[in-house]
């Protein structure tokens, strides 16, 4: 574990961790051997999801929902009730939305990697007008002359906010 190695050398290194997918910043504690601090990384960031109410054998989740009771009323006179109907809604928009979702989520992504690792570099305000406007060649054309690792990075998650 890299990380690890480098913070045991300077315990004053500055070391991110991104989670590969969404750029969240894990927080990592580092005390202990590489065993341990493998062990305390969160379930998530390690690839699994953590544990919540409901049915998790068949998928399903318990959360709060608020809605107004004209909603309510309009979901009890549903076939298979609010839950059905809501899964139904819920599968509809996420069919309907998915290009803009997708490019939503990648835009977010590479935002938050942008603001954490890139937000001193000249040209950062200019990418991030590039990246939310969708526009790829400028958001290149900036990105340009960033450290290559940096560079890469913000342009493998920026790529689902310029396709098509």
């Amino acid at each position: 574990m890299k990380a690890k190695a480098l913070w045991d050398e300077d315990k004053w290194a500055q070391v991110l961790i991104f989670d590969n997918v969404s750029s969240e910043l894990l927080e990592v504690d580092f005390r202990g051997s590489a065993e341990d601090v493998r062990r305390r990384i969160p379930e998530t960031a390690a690839g699994g999801a953590p544990r919540r109410p409901g049915r998790p054998r068949l998928g399903v989740v318990a959360r709060e929902v608020t809605l107004l009771p004209r909603h309510w009323d309009w979901l009890a006179s549903q076939p298979g009730g609010a839950s059905v109907a809501l899964r139904k809604l819920v599968e509809q928009a996420r069919v309907a939305n998915r290009g803009i979702d997708r490019r939503r989520f990648a835009q977010e992504s590479a935002y938050r990697f942008l603001s954490a690792m890139a937000g001193n570099e000249p040209g950062f305000e200019e990418a991030i007008r590039a990246l939310f406007a969708g526009r790829q060649e400028r958001f290149d054309e900036m990105v340009e002359p960033w450290p290559e690792d940096i560079r890469d990075h913000a342009k493998k998650l920026a790529a689902g906010a310029f396709a098509e």
